[in-house]
């Protein structure tokens, strides 16, 4: 037999038949690559976090570090942005992801050693990139600021991650496909489909004017819709009925949902270009599409209430639901805020402005980030077999989250409204000599400063969780968990 034939016929789940493997198996084998990804994706957290406090600064002291080029505001803005997106995100992403996907086929884990080549190679590439965007190598593409010569190595690096995810649903248990499976399929899918094209169209065979930038908005809008969406979803659905103990309100109402958010999510992101010289029928169409998004939104929004309704108590016990339904609550209003602004009546006040800046955040820090938050706290300790050591920190973790998150979307919400009323007036100029009058610039510098204070307080938040998992890694094991119904109290002895 051919190596060829014999691959595909060792990767044929037909030709065995083994019972399912418990969860504290697939927990066990699954250990090395969700460490690799998680404790990756926690200093890359720490890296983006001091990235970011210097970015904000910067918008309202811009002489800090004004003579040290690394970090001069566009460059050191470009590092936050892909650090926190490729370095911390993607890993959360394929720790949490690809862990849900293992328990939810019951089956033995195969080719480990894949993710763990990608895991490598992922992180060497990011390093790479946010290193060519420091020493001035980054490009003028949003999302796409490292070197255009990372993308090979961390297209390599997905595509493992993406055969071994498949893979490992082929294997699964038959039967049952579960509402989390749908989701972490759809996003491995879309994500090589949404990076592929962009790097092809916009640096290797360079489209031609107004393309590119439909292409990058198309990737950029597309990357939170489809690949952080898809993801925080799938773990929100995982975890919710997981703890609790019962079983989410509706499967049909979660198919509707997944299908009409692949249906209209993919046009959305044309509507960040109303105004520009793009075909109208485009744009309407980006428009409509972005407000038929209330349609998955609502569907979701529905089964995640039911799902929860009546155990208030038992929420805010869990440190993983806590995470889980502030991310769940912060996802509807998140969507809800999209479709409005893609309003033309809106746009025309949001666009250019920090409100645009603070929507970006609920979505990809309140929704995403507090979710993966959530899932690494469930996770963790069945994968080490031992307790998170300090229930203070993860209060102060989720309680300095929580605040700093709240005070930066309504300073950048708020302060940005006002920039837009203002940018619209043109009695008002953007700065002037004379400090006693209205100018743009001034109006909204102490939104600027307000966003710098909530930085500070995401930065503790991000110590204590750092500080509270370097101390579980290094703690005495456990007892190994139990799933069912002893399941809420063991959340509650890390609460």
């Amino acid at each position: 037999m051919s190596p060829f034939l014999s691959f595909f016929n060792k990767i044929d789940p037909q030709v065995e038949t083994k019972p399912k493997v418990a969860l504290s198996e697939v927990d066990h084998e699954m250990r090395l690559p969700v460490l690799l990804f998680t404790i990756s994706g926690i200093l890359w957290l720490l890296i983006g976090t001091f990235f970011a406090i210097v970015a904000s600064f910067k918008m309202h002291s811009p002489e800090l570090l004004a003579n040290f080029e690394p970090l001069t505001f566009g460059r050191v803005r470009s590092a936050h942005l892909n650090a926190m997106t490729y370095g911390w995100a993607n890993n959360a992403v394929f720790a949490v992801g690809l862990w849900i996907m293992a328990r939810l086929c019951k089956a033995h884990i195969r080719y480990a050693s894949m993710l763990i080549i990608a895991g490598v190679f992922w992180n060497i590439g990011v390093t790479i990139g946010i290193i060519g965007i420091l020493t001035g190598g980054l490009t003028s593409v949003e999302w796409l600021e490292m070197p255009p010569q990372v993308g090979p190595l961390l297209a390599f690096s997905y595509v493992l991650i993406g055969m071994w995810g498949i893979l490992m649903f082929r294997f699964r248990e038959r039967g049952h496909v579960y509402v989390s499976q749908w989701y972490i399929l759809g996003a491995l899918f879309w994500f090589p489909w949404l990076y592929v094209v962009a790097i092809t169209m916009i640096f290797l065979e360079p489209a031609r004017g107004t393309i590119q930038a439909l292409t990058n908005w198309w990737f950029g809008h597309n990357v939170l819709g489809l690949w952080y969406t898809p993801m925080g979803l799938a773990a929100i659905y995982y975890l919710l009925p997981k703890v609790l103990g019962r079983p989410i309100y509706s499967y049909y109402l979660s198919l509707l949902g997944f299908w009409s958010l692949a249906l209209f999510y993919n046009w959305a992101g044309v509507h960040h270009l109303i105004g520009g010289p793009i075909p109208v029928w485009l744009i309407s169409a980006g428009i409509v599409a972005s407000v038929m998004m209330v349609i998955p939104v609502v569907v979701t929004a529905i089964n995640h209430h039911m799902s929860a309704v009546g155990n208030a108590r038992a929420v805010w016990q869990s440190p993983t639901l806590r995470f889980i339904v502030f991310g769940a609550m912060s996802y509807t209003l998140a969507s809800f805020f999209g479709s409005w602004m893609a309003l033309r009546s809106v746009n025309v006040v949001t666009h250019f402005t920090q409100f645009t800046i603070g929507h970006a955040h609920h979505g990809v820090y309140a929704f995403f980030t507090m979710t993966m938050f959530g899932g690494i706290y469930f996770m963790m300790p069945r994968i080490l077999e031992r307790e998170w050591p300090s229930a203070m920190l993860i209060k102060v973790h989720f309680w300095c989250a929580a605040i700093g998150i709240g005070m930066m979307l309504v300073a950048l919400h708020v302060g940005g409204w006002i920039q837009g009323m203002d940018l619209n007036n043109p009695d008002i100029p953007f700065f002037s000599p004379d400090s006693s009058a209205r100018t743009i610039l001034g109006a909204l510098k102490p939104w600027l400063f307000s966003r710098s204070i909530s930085g500070i307080l995401l930065t503790i938040a991000h110590i204590a969780f750092f500080v509270n998992f370097a101390l579980m890694l290094i703690g005495p094991r456990a007892v190994r968990y139990k799933e069912g119904p002893t399941l809420l109290a063991a959340e509650r002895k890390g609460a």
